[in-house]
């Protein structure tokens, strides 16, 4: 029985499919007009766990996650660049696509780009008008008016009242309540615009994800995700929006994924303390190591990035590697064992990957403890395990050999040496080795750990090798 942290109530509840078997789940994805930074990645690989358990377990997943294309900040990014906005969208989209493969994060079935839905939206907005829930105020933008949706505020726990006497400092005259937001931007001169029954004009964020959502997986779907930072105003508007056109219930569960840290504050492009995911994977053994690193801690909880983490992936990555050395790894065929149980407890458990991972670290030693006693039966099958489980989570992917030919990018300066050289050399240490030259076999050796290869040598005279 898998069990979801709802945001909406604040605790954990039994997934139950509108429609038996299948889920629809959106995800609010990219304002594409930077190249994605960690926080960006944490919540798409969170998402994309979800998506792949789910699948796991035997459900039909539709998953959306959208595209802004249309925004303040990429008008000005295009703008600043002298750059057509297509060109720019379409230039970091590329890039992220290409980030997002490289972390194992899956495509969504449908990834529709705000531009793409102009139309729908322009529908929403007339029906909310119709309704009485959102009007044309002077300077020509469709705004909501928030005191109509009474339960306003309660997927963030906020009282109106007490937004209201905040929002006050900052009273705009064409809005009747100072927390009502745009619908739809009237036209300014130089800007993109659509048609629309009220004049010229673009679509404000928050309608974007509404009618976007609703267009593809209807008016009440199972899942919303995004994060911790869209829960207000984002998504309470998003439920006030679609709730007011639809008159249905929108949707049963939301997931919010918590922050990534620098000493301990939020990431984020707006502070200026971010890392990009294309500036971290070049110091890194694979990117696997970053993934491992964002699921080593519970989705819905904050992770304070540092090198010393990623350090601490690599080598915890690295001990499943070792165990499955060696061993050519079948697909698994027996069911049910202590293993997978505990493992699919875990992660029916609100997705805990931290102990879901535990389950593999268990299941390398007892690898290695049957390996090291002669039981190449229960090795091999442990092994199928361990691969097996690992790829639910998107790692694992690499073949053993070639993690530990990998190594850890060395620092600027510092020579780098081929894999033909590193098995030239080491075929001349063996030669020396067999000649009792002990001299030159050290000296190769010394040679080759002063490039950062590791040596092994093995009964019968195998000389295994990785990367440092």
């Amino acid at each position: 029985m898998l069990r979801i942290h709802n945001s909406l109530t604040g605790r954990k509840e039994e997934l139950r499919p509108i429609v038996p078997g299948k889920i629809g789940m959106y995800v609010c994805g990219i304002t594409v007009y930077d190249y994605c930074h960690i926080g960006h990645a944490r919540s798409q690989v969170a998402f994309d766990i979800v998506r792949r358990w789910l699948r796991a377990s035997g459900c039909d997943v539709t998953y959306v996650r959208n595209i802004t294309d249309i925004d303040d900040k990429i008008i000005r990014r295009a703008a600043e660049n002298d750059e057509a906005i297509d060109a720019l969208t379409g230039r970091f989209i590329e890039a992220m696509n290409e980030d997002f493969a490289a972390l194992g994060i899956e495509r969504p079935d449908y990834e529709p780009r705000a531009t793409q839905y102009v139309p729908a939206i322009v529908a929403m907005i007339e029906a909310l008008v119709e309704k009485g829930y959102a009007y044309v105020a002077a300077d020509r933008d469709v705004l909501y008016a928030v005191e109509r949706f009474v339960d306003y505020g309660r997927l963030s726990g906020k009282k109106l009242e007490n937004l209201e006497a905040g929002a006050r400092v900052a009273v705009d005259a064409d809005k009747r309540n100072p927390l009502d937001f745009v619908l739809w931007k009237a036209a300014k001169p130089g800007e993109p615009a659509w048609d629309s029954p009220w004049g010229a004009g673009r679509p404000g964020w928050h309608i974007e994800c509404s009618a976007m959502s609703t267009e593809l997986l209807g008016t009440h779907f199972d899942i919303h995700g995004g994060g911790m930072d869209l829960k207000f105003p984002h998504h309470e508007n998003e439920i006030a929006q679609s709730c007011a056109a639809s008159g249905d219930s929108f949707v049963n569960i939301w997931m919010h994924n918590g922050f990534v840290n620098i000493d301990e504050e939020k990431m984020s492009k707006s502070l200026g303390n971010f890392f990009t995911v294309r500036d971290v994977l070049p110091t890194l053994r694979h990117p696997e190591v970053l993934r491992y690193f964002l699921i080593s801690s519970h989705y819905r909880g904050p992770i304070n990035y540092s090198t010393a983490q990623l350090a601490q992936a690599d080598a915890a990555l690295t001990r499943l590697y070792t165990a499955l050395r060696g061993l050519a790894t079948k697909k698994l065929t027996r069911k049910h064992t202590a293993a997978q149980e505990e493992f699919a407890a875990a992660m029916n458990d609100d997705f805990n990957t931290p102990q879901a991972l535990a389950v593999l670290q268990g299941l390398a030693r007892d690898l290695n403890a049957a390996r090291a006693a002669g039981d190449a039966k229960t090795a091999q099958w442990r092994a199928n395990e361990l691969v097996a489980l690992g790829n639910m989570l998107g790692i694992l992917t690499v073949d053993p050999e070639q993690w530990f030919r990998l190594g850890v990018p060395r620092a600027e300066g510092e020579g780098a040496m081929d894999d033909a050289a590193i098995g030239s050399l080491i075929d001349a240490r063996l030669a020396a080795r067999k000649a009792k030259n002990w001299a030159e076999s050290d000296r190769i050796r010394d040679q080759l750990a002063a490039a950062g290869i590791v040596l092994e040598d093995r009964p019968g005279g195998v000389t295994e090798w990785r990367r440092r």
